[in-house]
């Protein structure tokens, strides 16, 4: 890590550099390249949810290189599944999800980011979460703003959460913080791994 400063410490600086390194690298890898590995994405998440039918299944709109998993969206409505987006309501606050079906209006939210102008608020039983890099142990590392920490840590028990990113997103055993909650399963291209997640006390 990057030696501590007296405005950022060590681990908040370490972080930074490397979600700006991981940010650049998706970014920079041929759109035929992220489109195969999404659609290898789908097919590895296929498995983990052979029964969609009824489930709310929270996914994402894809930002600056994620994985783009529209496609697969709509074959889990296909089979049944009711599909939501997350819906930032306020500042330091956890995501609400909001009902996401084929052809809805979306509004830029924060970020910009597509989220439905209207529709139910959902509560998921699975959650796909987007990731800029993970650790082995299966934690997440997000773009700082904290909002699935909140949002998972506020979640029922049994909800299955899910991270979602390139291989190439892999770190080394980071020290998470109190905060940072593990994922139950990590996914890239190549293969899902499990964890167990523990919440909070």
């Amino acid at each position: 890590m990057n030696a501590e400063t007296p405005s950022m410490p060590a681990w908040t600086a370490w972080r930074k550099a490397e979600r700006s390194r991981l940010i650049a690298a998706r970014l920079a890898m041929p759109a035929k390249q992220r489109r195969e590995f999404a659609r290898r994405i789908g097919a590895v998440l296929d498995p983990l949810l052979p029964e969609v039918r009824g489930l709310v299944v929270a996914v994402y709109w894809p930002i600056r290189g994620e994985p783009d998993l529209r496609a697969w969206t709509g074959s889990l409505r296909e089979r049944g599944a009711r599909c939501a987006l997350p819906v930032v309501v306020a500042r330091g606050a956890p995501l609400l999800f909001r009902e996401w079906r084929a052809g809805a209006r979306l509004v830029p939210g924060v970020w910009n980011i597509p989220q439905p102008s209207d529709g139910e608020t959902l509560v998921p039983q699975v959650v796909i979460a987007p990731l800029v890099g993970f650790s082995r142990e299966g934690y997440r590392l997000g773009y700082g703003g904290g909002y699935y920490d909140r949002t998972l840590a506020a979640s029922p028990a049994h909800t299955l959460t899910i991270g979602v990113g390139y291989s190439a997103a892999a770190l080394p055993a980071f020290e998470p913080q109190p905060h940072d909650i593990p994922m139950d399963v990590i996914v890239d291209e190549r293969a899902a791994t499990r964890h167990r997640r523990q919440r909070p006390t």
